[in-house]
């Protein structure tokens, strides 16, 4: 009997171990789950499919038969996303009298609002307003637009200068809010040669994010629209031409009577993630979870609008690597640690999200759907391309500021492992931790890294690295365990911005927030964090706080934000109104 209990105790000694131990892979496995996620037949797990769905049940099936307790209903958690969007047959155009062939002489944007709308024209050149250090620039200052169509140039003044100081403001979506923001209620697009030479109607692309603009926003082929617009002998190309050499025809009288009934048609499917757990074993610590996870949605055929960088490819994206890896990783690391037979002392949720590349949507939804109390989590663990390790064995690991321990407890359960940990203390990235990390949870995201397959139909499961994905799924294992089995908490510290970042088209201030992306609504900009000692944080600003209108000029939505920001410059103080509680309240922000 002595015996046995000896052996009993060796082996929960060797179970639960130092932190070097290493929990070991079977690279068949992994390649087995692999070969299948990313196989032919699933034609890129676009969510909403059918093959969404066989993927889902393929991840739910194998947490069951490992012995986990199945989440949510039956393994699954239901949401539904917005997944293309296309027009409707009931468009209609006309231009004096003229009527127009939808998909021939006009088209919609695909952040159109569904409106109809008869009533006058008037030109505004390129549709641009815009005052800053580096930029003046009004195209409304000597025309009244309200209540009536605005038409402008596609691009702006400078197409050939890659750096111009035009480019943040020449979208077509940014125009939309110029127009709007000055009564307008609807918007004519059409383009001259200098920036449209080929005289193309622009595709009606699905945006990740489905807002729309607040007003119809139509593109006229310019061969068509053109005559019938301005009849009076003077031209699109003279026009364009007027203004790229700074002369300002604005206010061009359009004479013709425009009228128009703009209807898309949005398309909503549902998709789940899938959630199943291991109870810990202590009486009081098993109500707190660490969640380990890791999207198992791609982009299908990808395509334009897709997040494709082959855009014009029409193929399966197989998404092996992308992510595949830390999908099948993932499950590995379920059915690893169900092993421990009790010897867990807190619970360990494993999800597998949806709709991850349209904007993190399934993690989004779980962290404000959670099947357990949202402060119970303390931490999550995420998997995103784990499977193209390099010859240098080398690892990033971000989030490692989100808590005081993270980065002394990476070190040291690292010293064990075969891998060069890169760390990197950013909480926010473009991963689905991001959502987690926006409620104050510490979390760590584990990646090899982007390579050239990123986002193409070549990332396939034959030119994965099973062996070091096994090894960075058995660091994932021990960093879980200890996590898992520690007698406190990690303690939660702000790590960079809660905002996303953008490149040369980004913005001089931040007001140091991170907002909801994954928000349809118009009515305002729900702020989903605020950065400790941020602009916005110093003027009071708080999370769960909705942004209506900045220096009084509204706000609806996270285009309209994103467009307030990019005319604001540093050092400047401006009135930020935010609803909070049903009632508004004005802030002062020094940026």
């Amino acid at each position: 009997m002595r015996f046995r209990i000896l052996i009993s105790l060796l082996f929960l000694l060797l179970t639960l171990g130092s932190q070097g131990q290493q929990t070991t892979i079977d690279t068949q496995d992994l390649q087995k789950h692999l070969s299948f996620l990313a196989s032919d037949s699933l034609k890129g797990r676009f969510p909403g499919t059918a093959e969404d769905a066989v993927a889902g049940n393929y991840i739910r099936d194998f947490f069951r038969e490992k012995g986990l307790k199945l989440a949510g209903d039956g393994g699954f958690q239901d949401f539904s996303v917005v997944t293309s969007v296309e027009a409707s047959p009931n468009n209609s155009l006309s231009i004096a009298g003229v009527e127009g062939t939808y998909g021939k002489d006009f088209s919609l944007y695909a952040f159109s609002s569904n409106a109809g709308l008869s009533g006058e024209v008037v030109f505004a050149g390129f549709g641009i307003a815009v005052q800053t250090d580096e930029l003046k620039w009004n195209d409304y200052s000597q025309i009244d637009v309200k209540n009536k169509w605005v038409l402008v140039l596609r691009g702006d003044p400078e197409p050939a200068n890659n750096d111009s100081k035009f480019i943040p403001y020449a979208d077509a979506r940014s125009k939309a809010l110029f127009a709007k923001d000055r009564g307008a209620k609807g918007l004519l697009v059409i383009g001259g040669k200098q920036n449209d030479p080929k005289d193309e109607l622009v595709p009606l692309l699905f945006e990740r994010s489905v807002i729309s603009a607040g007003l119809p926003v139509i593109d006229l082929k310019r061969s068509w629209a053109a005559p019938l617009l301005f009849q009076q002998g003077i031209s699109i190309d003279s026009l364009e031409s007027l203004m790229m050499k700074g002369e300002n025809p604005v206010g061009y009288a359009v004479l013709p009577m425009v009228s128009a009934h703009a209807e898309l048609v949005r398309n909503e499917v549902t998709t789940r993630n899938i959630m199943a757990m291991i109870p810990g074993s202590d009486p009081v610590l098993k109500s707190e979870f660490v969640v380990i996870g890791a999207h198992y949605d791609h982009l299908g055929f990808g395509g334009l609008g897709s997040g494709s960088r082959t855009p014009d490819t029409l193929a399966v994206h197989h998404g092996a690597d992308d992510n595949g890896s830390g999908t099948a990783g993932l499950m590995e690391l379920a059915a690893s640690l169900a092993q421990y037979n009790g010897q867990l002392k807190r619970s360990v949720m494993f999800v597998a999200f949806s709709a991850e590349e349209m904007g993190l949507l399934g993690s989004k939804y779980f962290v404000g759907h959670t099947p357990m109390p949202k402060e119970n989590i303390v931490a999550m663990l995420n998997m995103d391309m784990i499977g193209r390790l390099n010859e240098k064995n080398s690892i990033v690991i971000g989030g490692t500021g989100t808590s005081l321990e993270t980065e002394a407890l990476l070190k040291e359960t690292g010293a064990g492992h075969p891998l060069s940990l890169s760390l990197s203390p950013e909480g926010f990235g473009a991963s689905d931790h991001a959502s987690f990390y926006a409620e104050n949870i510490p979390v760590m995201f584990f990646s090899t890294g982007a390579h050239a397959d990123y986002h193409t139909p070549s990332d396939t499961w034959d030119r994965i690295n099973y062996q070091g994905m096994a090894q960075v799924i058995s660091l994932v294992s021990d960093v879980a365990v200890n996590l898992l089995n520690r007698d406190t908490k990690l303690t939660f510290q702000e790590a960079g911005p809660k905002e996303r970042t953008t490149g040369r088209r980004g913005f001089k201030v931040t007001l140091g927030i991170m907002p909801d992306f994954t928000s349809t609504s118009s009515d305002g900009l729900g702020v989903g964090g605020v950065t400790k000692g941020g602009p916005a944080d110093k003027a009071g600003m708080l999370k769960g706080d909705k942004i209506v209108a900045v220096d009084g000029m509204p706000v609806g939505t996270i285009y309209d934000y994103m467009n307030r920001l990019k005319q604001l410059k540093p050092g400047q103080r401006v009135n930020v109104d935010v609803v909070r509680e049903g009632k508004v309240v004005i802030l002062i922000v020094d940026l």
